[in-house]
């Protein structure tokens, strides 16, 4: 393999049905316009799927694309986005994951890998430097997620080759089924796995030896230097890399904010026993690791044998994990929640996802609308653990009704049980929301209600809005003038936050660069990206040029949707969120009313230039952005 230079991108197409393989380049004009990553998915999806597609039809592509700097020294840069046409929503899909399979790809002289067709027995794709196969996989069907990443490492004789795999669920079209990347990453939320698994693909092997170079090296590996320095020495990301994500959790739960009992209350006792600090203590951590050119390690290597729960070997859990499988299903056991995370990773199931409708089940089996022979003797109480565990493998493989049912995600198991059970099914657009209370956060709540996924955290990550550093409060008030903005409960200038968080998000993803770095600690702004590019590419760019590609990536995503006879009503919150008050606490009393969330999207919309009574883009803004293809 030849160096390349990163300028020089690559689609990979793979038609699982023809058992056909192609490459084609981006063009240097799409190049410039969506810079890479989720922004060239956003384009290929928007111009391979038409209106109306079944989400899983053969034609619905599954896009692997990686990040403009995967593969570069740039810190923090082993993000890929994983895109289609979601299960769940019927809407756009994108999801993204970490490790060091982006990297690989790259090196294996590819950049975007599009899956088309499905194959009538399972199949692998094998790409090692140019080369594909499509390899059958009857021996690794039913085989959980890292069993299939070690036997792939042994069967192809290379413990670097990196892996995007699915597990059972994803084999059995659990409509919240992820795709495990690198074993310790997932690619979660909106059912990527269920699109894979309906295509026959077991897994994507992936192992590559070539290199790739930016335009000025010496300037890049300079800047990149400067920015690990910056990283060291900040202390969020020290945290991080202490204590993973799950290090929040006390802070969360004192401030009345941590979801628990499907989001009944915002505190839970021993909440502590939830945290990535307990972890530790308690002897369960014993590793942290990193995904490419990363220096935080926010990911735990946790392991334990049990006489109640068994062995756990096992990455994290992060903090929607403990919140989710934890806190939201009434438990604080520390050692059950680690296997609850275990099991789901393992069949390949979103923990979101997982914890949020044994939640909603909970609840429901509270207030006696689940039918008791449906629970097949499983005593659904919130608290235990036992009767959680039990039904996290009988969904992963829709084993009776019940696990059925759910296995289908809350909007559908509401419908199904009737009542008011919808009321307190917390989702919109048919996917359960993540383990942010947005009665309390106004920015995420906006952010929610406008994802194109639906309604959680990893489209817009808005930490700054809490105020919790020094940092946090100087980009508030760099983008709306004032940082006593900087609190959350708020509704006053949130959509000039939203957008401009939007905009940082779309970047992160197009340049495969954590969040974690940008706008949770602050570290890589508009400012570091602009260079970074600029660097890599030859091609100078500005704050104010790559927010803009960023506002086209953003805006195409929701011509996606508004394809789709997606219009503003869709823009919601779940029912609890606008009409059930929070009910103990410090928070007590906060909620996001629809008049509220109303509001705030007039103010989003004016200022983007979307028509505010349907919230579709208007000709002027998609014209602005270079738009004028999607144009109705």
């Amino acid at each position: 393999m030849t160096d390349r230079r990163l300028t020089q991108q690559v689609i990979l197409n793979v038609d699982l049905t023809g058992r056909n393989v192609w490459e084609e380049p981006v063009s240097a004009q799409d190049a410039a316009d969506y810079v890479g990553g989720r922004g060239i998915n956003a384009k290929l999806l928007y111009e391979r799927v038409p209106a109306g597609l079944d989400p899983m039809a053969t034609e619905n592509p599954l896009i692997f694309g990686t990040g403009l700097l995967n593969s570069t020294l740039a810190p923090c840069s082993g993000r890929i986005t994983v895109t289609t046409k979601s299960p769940v929503t019927g809407l756009y899909l994108k999801s993204s994951a970490g490790g060091h399979f982006g990297a690989e790809l790259k090196r294996a002289g590819f950049d975007y890998l599009v899956i088309t067709g499905a194959s009538e027995t399972p199949v692998y794709l094998w790409i090692q430097d140019k080369q594909v196969e499509i390899r059958p996989a009857d021996h690794l069907w039913g085989c959980g997620t890292r069993e299939t990443d070690s036997r792939l490492k042994g069967e192809l004789e290379d413990p670097r080759v990196q892996t995007a795999v699915i597990g059972p669920a994803g084999e059995n079209r659990v409509l919240f089924a992820n795709i495990n990347v690198s074993r310790y990453n997932f690619a979660s939320r909106g059912g990527t796995g269920t699109v894979m698994g309906a295509k026959g693909l077991k897994a994507v092997a992936v192992r590559g030896h070539g290199t790739l170079r930016p335009e000025d090296d010496s300037g890049f590996k300079a800047l990149s230097k400067q920015i690990r320095r910056e990283i060291a020495e900040d202390d969020t990301a020290t945290l991080l890399h202490l204590y993973g994500t799950s290090g929040f959790v006390t802070g969360i739960d004192a401030a009345g904010m941590l979801p628990c009992r499907n989001f009944s209350l915002g505190q839970i006792d021993g909440a502590e026993r939830l945290s990535g600090q307990h972890v530790e203590e308690a002897g369960y951590l014993k590793g942290r690791k990193s995904c490419h050119a990363c220096q935080v390690g926010c990911h735990r290597h946790v392991q334990f044998d049990s006489e109640e729960y068994g062995s756990v070997d096992d990455v994290g859990p992060e903090l929607e994990a403990v919140m989710s499988l934890g806190a939201q299903c009434g438990s604080t056991e520390t050692e059950a929640v680690l296997k609850a995370n275990e099991l789901c990773n393992d069949f390949g199931m979103d923990v979101i996802s997982a914890g949020h409708v044994i939640a909603w089940a909970m609840e429901t089996c509270e207030k006696g609308l689940i039918d008791p022979k449906d629970l097949d003797g499983m005593d659904l109480a919130f608290g235990n653990a036992q009767a959680e565990l039990e039904l996290i493998r009988r969904m992963a493989t829709r084993e009776g009704r019940l696990a059925d049912l759910l296995a289908d995600g809350i909007e559908h198991a509401a419908e199904a049980v009737g009542g008011d059970s919808w009321k307190w099914a917390i989702q919109s657009k048919g996917l359960e929301q993540s383990a942010c209370d947005t009665r309390v956060a106004k920015g995420y709540a906006l952010a929610f209600a406008l994802n194109p996924r639906g309604p959680d955290h990893l489209t817009t990550q808005i930490m700054a809005e809490f105020g919790m550093s020094d940092d946090a409060r100087a980009l508030i008030k760099k983008i709306t003038g004032d940082e006593n903005l900087a609190v959350p409960n708020t509704k006053e200038k949130r959509a000039e936050i939203v957008l401009w968080h939007e905009n940082l998000y779309a970047m992160n993803d197009c340049l495969g660069i954590c969040t974690f770095v940008s706008s949770a600690s602050f570290v890589i702004g508009f400012p570091h990206m602009a260079r970074l590019y600029s660097l890599a590419t030859g091609t100078d760019a500005t704050e104010a040029s790559l927010s803009e590609a960023g506002r086209r990536i953003v805006t195409l995503e929701r011509m996606f949707n508004v394809r789709e006879g997606y219009t503003r009503e869709k823009d919601a919150l779940p029912y609890r969120m606008m009409h059930d008050p929070v009910s103990a606490g410090p928070m007590t009393g906060h909620v996001t009313p629809a008049s509220e969330l109303q509001e705030m999207l007039d103010e989003y919309f004016e200022l983007n230039g979307w028509d505010p009574a349907t919230g579709i883009p208007g000709r002027a803004s998609l014209e602005r952005l270079h738009l004028q293809e999607v144009c109705a």
